[in-house]
Parts: structure tokens; C-alpha cells; sequence
């Protein structure tokens, strides 16, 4: 099964879960699946937090690192292994709020706002929608920033 296979699947269950209340046909509780979820983003937290202190502390900087490896994967690979620890980390964040949006939006329409109605389920997704986009927008925009900003160090 391919990648994108993977995460339709997930994806079709969290929105089964979201839409559904306590549980889904699969016969899964929704606390079951906040509670694997919870588990497995701690688990890639502190595998991130690892990796991160082998990148920054066990390796010379990146510029005396040519050459060096720990457990078979030299600099890059660790730093690849880094990225890819942090974008799964940062999905199954999205997931953990998106199971959590009805609350979200009801915390912040009725105590920060002070609005005694919750804005309805249709309402809820298109702001979710809105925010995600925009936070994607968002970096999407910094990145093409930092690419068009960098410099080169002078030849030597």
C-alpha cells in the first residue's frame, strides 16, 4: 500500500471518529483512539528529542561533519531522519486537534469570545479548514522568503 493509500485511510477514520461521537463502526472508542494518538505522539516527541541532541551534540557542525557516522547513518541521513520525525510529528498534531476542534471552538466562542451559541458543525470545519490553509499559506510564504533571502559566503 503506498503513502497516500496510508493516509486516506487515516484520514477517513479520524473524520469517522470526529463525525461520529464516542464510536465508529469499527467498533473503536474515540478515548481509544485519543489515547493511542497520545501515545504515539509522545513516542515521536521524544524520538525527535533524541535524534535532535545526537544532530546538535554528537556530530562536529555541519561543515567538519563529511565523513562522520553514528550506527550506519552519517550527518545528512541523521538530519533527513530528523525532518521526517518532526513532519510526522507535526501530522499527528493536526489529527490530535482535529479530533478536538468541536472543543476548541467551543472554548473559544464561549470563554474567550463570551458567545453563549457554538458556531455549528459546518462552521466549525470551514474555519478549521481556513485556519490549516492559512497556516500552511503561512509557511509556505516564510520558506519561499528564506530561499530568495539566503547568501552565499564570499569566494575565497
Amino acid at each position: 500500500m503506498s503513502f497516500a493509500g496510508v493516509v486516506k485511510d487515516m484520514t477517513v477514520l479520524v473524520r469517522e471518529v470526529v463525525n461520529s461521537g464516542e464510536r465508529v463502526d469499527r467498533g473503536v472508542s474515540r478515548t481509544l483512539v485519543n489515547f493511542v494518538l497520545d501515545l504515539v505522539l509522545m513516542l515521536l516527541f521524544t524520538a525527535l528529542s533524541i535524534v535532535a541532541v545526537i544532530v546538535q551534540f554528537v556530530f562536529p557542525p555541519a561543515v567538519s561533519a563529511k565523513g562522520w557516522h553514528l550506527w550506519g547513518l552519517n550527518y545528512g541521513q541523521w538530519c533527513g531522519l530528523q525532518f521526517g520525525l518532526l513532519s510526522t510529528l507535526g501530522f499527528g498534531i493536526v489529527v490530535h486537534v482535529m479530533l478536538h476542534w468541536t472543543w476548541v471552538c467551543s472554548v473559544l466562542a464561549r470563554q474567550i469570545l463570551g458567545q453563549k451559541d457554538v458556531p455549528d458543525n459546518g462552521l466549525r470545519t470551514v474555519y478549521g479548514v481556513a485556519l490549516l490553509i492559512g497556516l500552511l499559506l503561512s509557511g509556505a510564504i516564510l520558506t519561499g522568503i528564506a530561499m530568495l533571502s539566503i547568501q552565499m559566503p564570499p569566494q575565497t
